[in-house]
């Protein structure tokens, strides 16, 4: 079912209204102690960029997204980006992640993550009867293998996670038996053993480690953890009031703009502040899995699925490295840390959500236990 043409027929407000709270708290938090740093300006400028972006994504027929050489293009453009990123990538924090052409840098990586949600949603919308074979998780995985390495090995590891997970969470959608569930597990646990024997730089094992006994080395690699935590424990119930977060004006917390916007956030916001955030995340949370259990097939269910767990893949470990319960990793909070790369991608995998609910249908609920991947397979 298509609904009427009007501009702003293809706008979900109860989808977009809760991102502007989000994105307002970042430039507020930016502007409050940035000085004559551009951040504000240049964060306000994408905002604008990515919601044009947005509104033009929700006006496309994104069934377009359904065609195998569509998907199978994208996703080795941005195989061959991140491939040279290594001869021609920008060094930033140690990590070559970055493409920068004069004033203007992006990462690949970013883009990547909203292409393999809809290559998994493809994969996956039409062979979900026969996810009981494990052949289809191994090929799955080999989609997510490929980026997966090479943004590891930039090193990106924050990214590379959120890679695994959007995989990791597609599958568990589509439907696995306690079996199946046990041996990804297993290859998970060894996959695992793997990477800190023989792929952690020295500095990552340093993470986790910190993670483990964040109190080990408060001076070294437990320092940005820490401060962290201190900036968010020192906002209490109402915070110190914008442009008063001590930890972030003083420069104790490190990368205040991007990494640890959380914590300078709820250092000036309180913890009212917090909670107030933390409803606009679940409204869109909410809102996404909606309109993807509306979609007018397993591809439109499958995506907003998948988007969801992007989003939330970056909430959960941004915000658990900011209190101190995830190792740090480097990466944004979804909307809100500076930088145009992730905000542009976060609103164009918004659009295009826009526009599949434009093709809704009418689902009964025995309709939905019948037909929705992951119910009943074994």
């Amino acid at each position: 079912m298509q609904r009427s043409s009007s501009f702003f027929s293809s706008i979900d407000w109860w989808l977009l209204l809760p991102l502007i709270p989000i994105m307002v708290g970042g430039l507020f938090t930016m502007s409050s102690f940035t000085g004559d740093s551009p951040f504000f300006e240049r964060q306000l400028m994408w905002i604008l960029i990515s919601l044009c972006a947005c509104i033009f994504f929700s006006k496309l027929d994104t069934r377009f997204f359904k065609r195998t050489d569509v998907l199978v293009g994208l996703f080795s453009f941005f195989t061959l980006l991140l491939i040279l990123l290594f001869p021609l990538g920008h060094t930033a924090n140690g990590a070559k992640s970055w493409f920068s052409v004069g004033g203007f840098s992006f990462q690949p990586a970013d883009f990547m993550k909203l292409v393999l949600v809809l290559v998994l949603a493809k994969y996956f919308s039409r062979r979900h009867v026969e996810i009981g074979y494990m052949k289809h998780i191994f090929i799955s995985a080999t989609y997510a293998f490929i980026p997966f390495v090479l943004i590891f090995l930039q090193p990106d590891f924050g990214s590379a996670i959120v890679i695994f997970l959007i995989w990791f969470g597609m599958v568990m959608v589509s439907g696995l038996s306690k079996r199946q569930l046990l041996s990804v597990g297993m290859l998970g646990l060894v996959a695992g053993i793997g990477l800190w024997l023989f792929v952690f730089e020295d500095y990552q094992k340093a993470r986790i480690v910190n993670f483990i006994h964040p109190l080990t080395d408060v001076q070294g690699t437990g320092y940005n953890a820490f401060q962290s935590t201190v900036a968010v424990g020192s906002g209490q119930l109402f915070g110190k009031g914008i442009g008063f977060g001590t930890q972030s004006r003083l420069e104790f917390l490190p990368e205040y703009e991007t990494d640890f916007i959380f914590a300078a956030y709820a250092e000036e916001w309180g913890f009212v502040g917090v909670l107030l955030i933390m409803l606009c995340y679940g409204i869109v949370i909410g809102r996404i899995l909606y309109v993807s259990m509306r979609g007018a097939s397993n591809f439109e269910m499958l995506f907003g699925l998948g988007l969801s767990i992007f989003f939330m893949s970056h909430i959960l470990v941004n915000i658990g490295m900011n209190i101190g319960l995830m190792p740090v990793t480097g990466i944004p909070l979804p909307f809100m840390s500076y930088g145009g790369s992730h905000l542009l991608i976060e609103m164009i995998g918004v659009g295009i959500l826009m526009g599949m609910g434009r093709y809704t249908r009418a689902i009964h609920r025995d309709d939905v236990q019948k037909e929705y991947v992951g119910v009943g397979t074994v």
